[in-house]
């Protein structure tokens, strides 16, 4: 004889508590461990970042090559470190793209920058940050190889532009930029807005006495 439909009733309902017992005692653990395993990461990395923007400064203001590349290397160590905690940090990509750009390694410097303005990395950054980042980018963009990749600066400096209008160093480099490619309206127009910005800009100032002798 088939069960009566109230003990089918009582014993789906049984099972469905012992079900939700288990979620309830089993699935917060994974979740708080695995919280606590990224807060742990994410402590790290900010230490070793930490420690190497302090390896970085010391590496900037140091009169001694020799020990400003030791320093800057140590502190691309650290970036590296705090990296290998959390990947997608643009901080610490910038970081290490600025120490090496210090040690001379100029190429490597720029895929770092490439990365930390590219998603998923990009996504930390606030606009004033990325602003900063692009307006380096351009500036190893055009040491890297001015002829071939002005235009490429010229994009970054107008999108940092757009994000912070008051960036006077963006203003200056777009200006030079503009000249080299023989655009000399647009040279004015950023050497003028770099002005207004600081009119005891020297970068700015001596760029219009060029483009007025012209």
């Amino acid at each position: 004889m088939p069960p009566p439909p109230d003990f089918i009733i009582q014993a789906a309902l049984l099972l469905l508590a012992v079900i939700f017992l288990f979620v309830l005692q089993t699935v917060p653990k994974r979740v708080f461990a695995n919280l606590r395993r990224r807060g742990r990461s994410t402590l790290q990395a900010k230490r070793h970042f930490v420690a190497g923007a302090q390896l970085l400064a010391r590496a900037r203001s140091s009169p001694n090559p020799t020990t400003s590349f030791s320093l800057a290397k140590s502190a691309s160590a650290e970036a590296d470190l705090a990296l290998s905690f959390d990947p997608k940090d643009a901080a610490a990509h910038i970081l290490k793209s600025l120490a090496l750009h210090l040690m001379g390694h100029k190429s490597s410097a720029l895929r770092s920058l490439d990365t930390a303005l590219s998603p998923p990395s990009s996504k930390s950054l606030s606009d004033a940050e990325r602003a900063d980042a692009l307006v380096k980018r351009a500036e190893l963009q055009i040491e890297v190889n001015r002829r071939r990749r002005t235009d490429a600066a010229v994009s970054d400096l107008v999108e940092a532009i757009g994000l912070t209008s008051g960036n006077l160093k963006a203003y200056c480099l777009l200006g030079s930029c503009y000249e080299h490619k023989g655009m000399k309206e647009e040279a004015r127009e950023a050497y003028e807005s770099a002005v207004r910005i600081d009119e005891t800009s020297t970068l700015a100032c001596d760029g219009l006495k060029r483009l007025a002798s012209d």
